[in-house]
């Protein structure tokens, strides 16, 4: 797989760096077309409107927020998916359209009635993303223009691919995108994917909306299947603030035609296409609201992987094992004792540690270690390992969470006022 990550470093202040801009030449998938415009729900007048319209129905899958109080456009796209039907996905910013009543759900069914009418389908055949603040309802004079300007500018360029991305933004510094060009065999599909989170991120579903479009031809069964297995190891193993939203929703469309996937084939695509997820989802967690670092948190040894799931998720969400990671504190003891606390087997005697690449706990004792060394090295990677061995079973994920700063402190009591 040949991939891109879109990150404009130049919109960075105190985030990781992460990989400059790849995508000027990135081949999308055929059969979708873009646009995104600014039309005025953000008071900063930054873009706010996100269109991407198939040429032809086209199958579509989802997976949603877990949260119980869910957005309006959440119980709209969750009735029609998976289908093989959709036309077009409409995602407004700057209001998330959540617990906004009888009110919420007329305004995202007008959404799509309106999408509808300009595509030539059925509003059935829309699905609808927000994100934003919740509860106010929707300027609807403004998403009313701001989805006839955007059907006005559709195209199926990377020009379009990334104003549509860049419209789904809410505090995020950074557009996050992935293409990539997955070889099963001896056929070659093309994956075209946008994401946006910076806070209240938290599985399951970390909180997010995110789109990935291809041209490999599967069933609904199939595209449905393959996205719940890509968010399982990607969007649900990462975390900024431990905080689930009411929004979240990722979506899979495939535009491809001719004879599906086989299983081996279907395999080999769910794997790259896991790939493309874990790209996106590492882009969310190193563009949380005021990181400076990205925890990438490894378990190893534990009974089963639904333990080392639930020890990484204890460890990722510790708030003294972010800060120490902020301050660039190789604090040992917060990681094995989060760890300890968790709802999952440990074994003290075979519990091991290394954070950077260094050990400085094995078996249950610690290590001697140059501290300030160490100390300079989390300081100086915007990416710190830690690699927890908890025991000697077959049990190892992967799980990826952001650090705790002051500013996401600032920014978040500040959030609403």
């Amino acid at each position: 797989m040949s991939g891109c990550e879109n990150i404009p470093k130049s919109e960075k202040s105190d985030s990781p760096d992460l990989p400059p801009d790849h995508c000027a030449e990135a081949a999308l998938p055929a059969g979708f077309q873009y646009a995104g415009v600014t039309c005025g729900i953000k008071p900063s007048g930054k873009p706010d409107l996100s269109l991407i319209v198939s040429d032809r129905p086209v199958v579509a899958a989802g997976v949603y927020t877990q949260n119980q109080i869910v957005a309006a456009p959440v119980i709209l796209s969750r009735q029609r998916t998976p289908a093989e039907t959709i036309r077009a996905v409409v995602t407004n910013s700057g209001n998330a359209n959540a617990c906004t009543g009888d009110q919420g759900l007329q305004d995202a069914a007008a959404m799509c009635q309106l999408v509808a009418d300009l595509v030539g389908c059925q509003p059935e055949h829309v699905l609808v993303m927000s994100t934003g603040i919740i509860g106010k309802h929707l300027p609807m004079d403004c998403v009313r223009r701001g989805i006839r300007e955007a059907y006005q500018q559709i195209t199926p360029t990377l020009a379009g691919f990334l104003s549509s991305a860049e419209a789904i933004r809410t505090t995020d510094k950074d557009r996050k995108t992935v293409t990539a060009e997955i070889e099963v065999g001896q056929r070659q599909f093309l994956v075209a994917a946008m994401a946006k989170g910076a806070g209240m991120i938290a599985p399951n579903m970390a909180t997010m909306l995110a789109c990935m479009l291809t041209d490999a031809p599967l069933t609904t069964d199939m595209a449905q299947e393959t996205l719940r297995q890509a968010a399982k190891t990607s969007f649900n193993r990462v975390s900024v603030d431990g905080h689930t939203s009411t929004n979240d929703t990722l979506l899979l469309m495939s535009s491809g035609e001719g004879t599906p996937l086989n299983a081996n084939e279907l395999q080999i695509f769910q794997q790259e296409l896991t790939k493309v997820a874990i790209k996106l989802a590492k882009q969310l967690v190193a563009d949380g609201e005021g990181a400076r670092h990205l925890m990438a948190i490894r378990i190893e040894g534990a009974a089963n992987e639904a333990d080392a799931e639930t020890i990484a998720r204890t460890v990722a969400a510790s708030p003294l094992v972010k800060t120490a990671v902020t301050g660039a504190d190789p604090n040992w003891g917060r990681i094995v004792s989060a760890a300890g606390y968790a709802d999952a087997e440990v074994v003290p005697e075979k519990t091991s540690l290394q954070i950077c690449g260094i050990t400085i706990y094995h078996h249950g004792a610690p290590v001697p270690f140059d501290e300030p060394a160490l100390s300079n090295k989390m300081k100086s990677n915007p990416e710190v390992s830690i690699v927890l061995r908890v025991g000697q079973g077959p049990g190892t994920v992967e799980y990826w969470s952001s650090d705790l700063t002051t500013s996401y402190v600032e920014f978040n009591s500040e959030y609403t006022t």
